[in-house]
């Protein structure tokens, strides 16, 4: 697997916060997608879908498992019936690399955390990994989905 050392700049985004088991985080992600289309934001390249996971669904209690799913947004978002707020992925010097098949078996999240970060010396910084969905939809297919892993170092 190929690894880089990136700087993910800040980005801006707009996001929905799901607390609780992995099997419903689709329910919490529709709420951003009907935010998405009610506003129009169909641009991937320019509205970038993110999930900012605080919690490893391998190991935590489906109970407290956590995650932000988020849209690259640069514009404050008002009071919603869908939960949308807005928050900022800082600026961090990340190990990056590139998943290519099902988001729901990420190999190369489990190969940054279990093989390349053991090995390379660097320490993860306190903000969580996240990925960026670059092609999401009801028309890619499983082993079309590309994920950009990026796990934050000190």
């Amino acid at each position: 697997m190929d690894v880089q050392i990136v700087t993910f700049p800040e980005t801006k985004v707009v996001a929905v916060e799901h607390l609780g088991p992995p099997a419903l985080e689709y329910d919490t992600v529709r709420k951003l997608v009907a935010w998405k289309l009610e506003n129009r934001l169909l641009d991937q390249l320019k509205y970038r879908s993110y999930g900012i996971h605080y919690t490893n669904p391998l190991i935590t209690p489906p109970s407290d498992h956590r995650v932000d799913f988020c849209l690259s947004f640069d514009e404050d978002v008002g009071p919603n019936p869908y939960g949308i707020r807005n928050m900022v992925i800082p600026s961090l010097r990340c190990a990056f690399a590139r998943d290519i098949g099902s988001r729901s078996n990420n190999k190369a999240a489990i190969y940054l955390h279990k093989t390349w970060l053991p090995q390379s010396g660097e320490s993860p910084s306190d903000f969580p990994i996240f990925f960026h969905y670059v092609n999401v939809g009801p028309n890619v297919r499983e082993e079309e989905m590309m994920t950009d892993v990026y796990l934050p170092l000190k």
